[in-house]
């Protein structure tokens, strides 16, 4: 990066109260997301607030538990505890959707060290009894790998706000965890990544707790709805995405029905979240210009509660599926496609931050702005070096070395 850039980067920086990570569900796809991480911390951004659901409350909590200086390495060894190279012997023999379903009947049968296991006997029959069960996995594994790796203490020090979301079982309520508020444990952690009937419910302070996926699979609106409002800069990260072709196969209809159930339509839930702030920078300039005689009207003491001046850029990076991978891809886990997930996540990154004006603020009467560089590469066809590839042989050796 330029030093051009990088000033440029700085400067917008400062115009910011929050500068928001959110990271969103997605199993093993979510090394993309560490693979974000890695390339904004290069860049000199930090983050003051990481909101994460399911794999993303893993990362967000590893990064919030942890110093700058080794967040990308106990990210890494996160990553690299998960995944394993279980059927190298077989890359020779077949293609590689063949290689990866191959991997994904490992992750099935054989759980991921390090993370879950299979419950033995395996709860065939949906009632009680022997046989009987909650889940096919047990989460235990995942408890001693988050105390491993994260410093809890450092997360209730509260010098980055982390809030993951769950839901309880019981009431069907969504509820976020947030360090500002009570002190983060393991548990809840593994109650936002518990997703059904895979992992069991996780018990928290006598009410039981699963994968806030269930509900929104994205933290984003929590983030930019906190009271009070602030001039925010999200990084959004997403795993899957909303729009994608028509299925011509059976496989390809589940691997559809996940991206669009994960997706939380996202974009849909961004563009309300831009014109409800919009609408309230209009009700906070109008009500800047009433006459005095006007403003004890209880209308106005209505408006007043929905006034804000705070503006907001979203910076959309939303992983594209290679064309090799199947309705499996949230569950394979080897450690070839967990390295390309990461590759690929400091790839668009990379991208995003050579628009370094895509951070500026928006404008007051503007209110919220999103850029998303695929949607920029897509709509600017033969503008190439608008947005050119970067080098990956640095960063790969980066990624081995590190």
């Amino acid at each position: 990066m330029s030093n051009a850039s990088s000033n440029s980067i700085t400067r917008h920086l400062r115009s910011y109260r929050c500068v928001a990570l959110i990271l969103q569900g997605g199993g093993a796809l979510g090394a993309y997301q560490a693979g974000v991480h890695s390339a904004l911390l290069e860049a000199g951004i930090r983050p003051n607030w990481i909101a994460g659901i399911s794999i993303g409350s893993i990362n967000a909590a590893i990064i919030a538990g942890n110093p700058p200086e080794r967040q990308v390495e106990r990210l890494r060894e996160f990553w690299e505890t998960v995944t394993t190279e279980v059927l190298s012997a077989w890359s020779a023999f077949g293609d590689r959707s063949s290689v990866n379903a191959l991997s994904s009947l490992h992750a099935l049968f054989l759980g991921q060290k390090g993370f879950y296991e299979p419950r033995l006997p395996p709860p065939l029959l949906p009632f009680q009894g022997v046989l009987g069960g909650r889940s096919y996995y047990d989460l235990s594994p995942l408890k001693s790998t988050l105390e491993r790796l994260i410093d809890f203490d450092r997360i209730d020090a509260k010098a980055v706000r982390l809030s993951v979301g769950a839901v309880n079982v019981r009431t069907g309520n969504f509820s976020y965890f947030d360090n500002t508020a009570i002190r983060i444990r393991p548990e809840h952690i593994m109650a936002s990544s518990a997703l059904p009937p895979g992992f069991p419910p996780i018990e928290i302070d006598g009410e039981f707790y699963w994968d806030g996926g269930l509900v929104s699979n994205t933290p984003l609106q929590y983030v930019l709805d906190f009271e009070p409002r602030m001039d925010t800069l999200a990084f959004q990260v997403d795993l899957w995405s909303a729009q994608g072709p028509v299925p011509d196969n059976l496989g390809q209809v589940f691997e559809r029905q996940k991206d669009i159930n994960y997706s939380s339509r996202t974009r849909y839930n961004t563009d309300q979240i831009a014109k409800m702030q919009k609408i309230r920078c209009g009700v906070d300039h109008l009500l800047a210009k009433l006459p005095e005689s006007l403003r004890s009207d209880p209308a106005v003491a209505l408006l007043e509660k929905f006034r804000s001046p705070a503006v907001m850029k979203i910076i959309q990076l939303i992983y594209r599926m290679k064309k090799y991978e199947t309705f499996s891809k949230d569950y394979e886990f080897s450690r070839t496609s967990m390295q390309e997930h990461w590759q690929t996540g400091y790839d668009d990154t990379e991208q995003t931050l050579s628009h370094p004006d895509w951070l500026a603020p928006p404008p007051p009467s503007v209110g919220v702005e999103t850029h998303d560089v695929h949607r920029h590469k897509e709509g600017r066809a033969g503008e190439e070096l608008a947005c050119q590839a970067p080098s990956t042989s640095r960063n790969r050796a980066m990624y081995r070395t590190g």
